[in-house]
Order: C-alpha cells, then structure tokens, then sequence
C-alpha cells in the first residue's frame, strides 16, 4: 500500500482506491490512522491528540462564512515572473505547479461573503501555494480586497497562513508590505474594522506588515507566529530564546494576539468580534 507525505504537514496519506482522494490519514503527532471523512468532520484537528492539519483557503472559507454567501473578488492582471526568475526549476514552471495542485490562481482567496449574515470582505491564503508567500499577485489581491472593503464599508477579514516573502520575486515581494500596509490605512481613514486571524503559520514579511496591524488579532490554537525562525534569531542575538516562543500561548501573554482560539471555535469568535466592531446585534 504506498504511502506519501501531504502538503498540509503533520501526517502522511494511505492511498486506498483513488490516489487523489484516500480514504485514511496518518497523524504524525501521535501516529493515529485517521478515516478522512471523520477528520474533515472534526475540522481538520486529530481526535486522539488534538495536533492540527492544514486547511487550504477554500476549506477555510467554508469553515468560516454562511454556506453558498462565498463570492469570489475578480483576479486583477498582473504580470508573471517579473524578474525572469529561475534556479533549480523556473519560477513559471513553479506558478503552474502550484495553480494544478492547489485549483486556486494564487497563494490568496479573496472575496465577499457573510458570517452569520454579517457582510464582509474576506482573504484567506493558501500556504499549498508557493508557502502561502506574499508576491506582487498576492499584494495586489490583498491591496484590492481592502479597497473594496472600505468603498463597501463592510469589515475586512485576513486569514493568514504564509512563510513570508516571495524570494523568486526578490524586491517586489518586499514592496508588497508597502502596497498592503497603505492599502489598510484605507481601511483606517473609512473606519472600517481589519480583523487578522493568524494560523500556522503566520511569519515574514506578512506578519510584518498587515498579518500585524489589524483592530483585532485572533490566533488559531496551535499557530505559529514569528517574524524569523528562532535559529535565525538565536544566530543574530547570540541569545537563547524562552520555552514556547514563537507559540500561539506566548504571543498572547506579551500582547502580539487579543484571544486564542480552537480552531473549532473560531467562527464564534469572530462573529462576537464583527458583532461589536460593525456594531451587529
């Protein structure tokens, strides 16, 4: 029976019948072979241990808005691999990868939709594409988003899940913290609320910029939220860091985050932030 590992991380996939659809999953935490239909029923979270799985977007925008209120925003143009970018394999080649594997155009899902009937604008990005990396595609999705949130007036929701920057798009990729971060000034001059929930994992370029200046910064149970990796950190500093740093408990106890929260419990919590910010009910 072949076994390969899946890009959500944390477990390995026992192909049974269809290699594109097996029905058993392996958690890597605790070892426990899992029935698919019972993990998704359980949001992605193992029952035995609580280790939990990647979500890609359009799992995550089910998992959050009204069934069938999900509308897609229209994609803006951009030009592709801008720098002619290549090194083991070709930066376009990567692109057309990413789009077969995960059916989405970039590493970011953006549109309109309603959370318990409340409107919002919602992006969620996908860490299957390219590490959920913030190039000129994503930038511009998300600088969009936020444009139409505040001509709509209807709260922004972020839901991060990415490495960073796109290194194949070198200094453009940076020039997305500036585009996103005047983007969300937009948002501030409407009075329109940003609500960030930060996943694992939450790092980079994109916690650096909008990932960190939302109204309100709700973190998933089990998120990883970080700037750089602690080795990097250590490496700069020549200083050990804290048990748990970087975890979603620790950027709660030092005010990175306002509330952590199961990942099963996650609407509810943001249905009772949008409630007070867009002053529903």
């Amino acid at each position: 029976m072949p076994i390969r590992r899946d890009k959500r991380d944390r477990y390995v996939e026992i192909e049974v019948g269809a290699p594109a659809e097996p029905l058993w999953v392996r958690c890597e935490s605790c070892g426990e072979l899992i029935f698919r239909r019972k993990l998704q029923e359980n949001q992605y979270v193992c029952p035995r241990c609580g280790a939990y799985f990647f979500l890609s977007a359009p799992e995550r925008v089910a998992s959050l808005v009204d069934e069938g209120s999900f509308e897609e925003l229209p994609p803006p143009r951009i030009e592709e691999d801008p720098l002619g970018f290549s090194d083991q394999v070709p930066y376009k080649e990567r692109l057309s990868r990413a789009r077969v594997e995960t059916n989405l155009n970039e590493a970011v899902l953006a549109g309109r939709a309603k959370v318990q009937g409340i409107p919002v604008i919602l992006a969620v990005m996908d860490f299957r594409f390219i590490g959920g990396s913030m190039g000129v595609g994503v930038g511009e999705i998300l600088a969009l988003a936020m444009e139409r949130a505040a001509e709509e007036r209807k709260p922004f929701v972020l839901v991060v899940a990415s490495g960073g920057a796109r290194v194949q798009e070198g200094v453009l990729s940076l020039l997305q913290m500036v585009k996103v971060v005047a983007a969300r000034e937009t948002l501030a001059q409407a009075g329109v609320p940003y609500i960030a929930i930060l996943t694992y994992p939450s790092t980079g370029g994109v916690l650096a910029s909008i990932g960190g200046i939302a109204d309100v910064t709700i973190a998933e149970e089990g998120a990883l939220i970080g700037f750089a990796g602690p080795r990097v950190i250590e490496q700069t500093t020549g200083e050990r860091l804290p048990p748990g740093f970087q975890t979603a408990k620790f950027a709660l106890e030092h005010g990175i985050v306002d509330a952590v929260v199961p990942r099963a419990k996650l609407k509810e919590e943001l249905v009772r932030a949008l409630s007070v910010l867009a002053g529903e009910g």
